[in-house]
């Protein structure tokens, strides 16, 4: 008896512990409200961009021209941004943050990913790195995922922009392809 018990128990928990979080039920702390921000609460109409950002990154202030023209570029074509930061020293210290926010002029959600549940689930390594989430008929789906284009310290020599290929390929109803490209950026401990 003790036997079926324990092998009942053993079923029970490997059956629950392999059951899978959706991107729906995703959710992490929006810093300036202090209000959680569920994914599968969001209004989702082209597409909510997740740009992991973090302040002490150098590819960050790279990139940073060409962050600001994508959000004002595609915010107006149906495309929400949020960033997610991930550096739990940078999160433990929310007044140095939203100095940072209020400084960059930054009016998009920012997350913070304490618990890196996040960055996690969507197996990021570097920042900046890109998740594209899109609608499909499963629901919330990965669109494009990884680099914001092919050369992160000249802006000037990029011969390849990624993300806005993907962004323009859901504008045209196409599928994203590729769908994945390594990131190129600072390493994202989560441990």
């Amino acid at each position: 008896m003790k036997k079926l018990i324990l092998l009942t128990f053993l079923f029970s928990f490997l059956f629950l512990s392999t059951e899978a979080q959706t991107i729906e039920d995703l959710s992490a702390k929006e810093l300036m409200s202090g209000q959680d921000f569920m994914i599968g609460n969001q209004e989702i109409d082209k597409g909510l961009v997740l740009i992991f950002h973090t302040m002490g990154c150098p590819f960050v202030n790279m990139y940073e021209n060409r962050l600001n023209y994508i959000l004002d570029t595609y915010t107006s074509q149906g495309f929400s941004f949020v960033f997610v930061n991930p550096k739990k020293e940078e999160l433990s210290d929310p007044t140095a943050l939203r100095g940072h926010i209020s400084e960059k002029n930054i009016s998009i959600p920012y997350l913070m990913d304490e618990n890196l549940v996040l960055t996690k689930f969507f197996e990021i390594t570097k920042i900046p790195e890109i998740v594209l989430l899109t609608k499909g008929s499963d629901g919330i789906e990965v669109s494009y995922r990884g680099a914001f284009d092919n050369n992160p310290q000249v802006e000037a020599s990029v011969t390849d922009r990624h993300f806005e290929r993907a962004i323009n390929q859901i504008l045209k109803g196409e599928t994203p392809s590729p769908a994945q490209v390594r990131a190129m950026g600072c390493n994202v401990r989560t441990f």
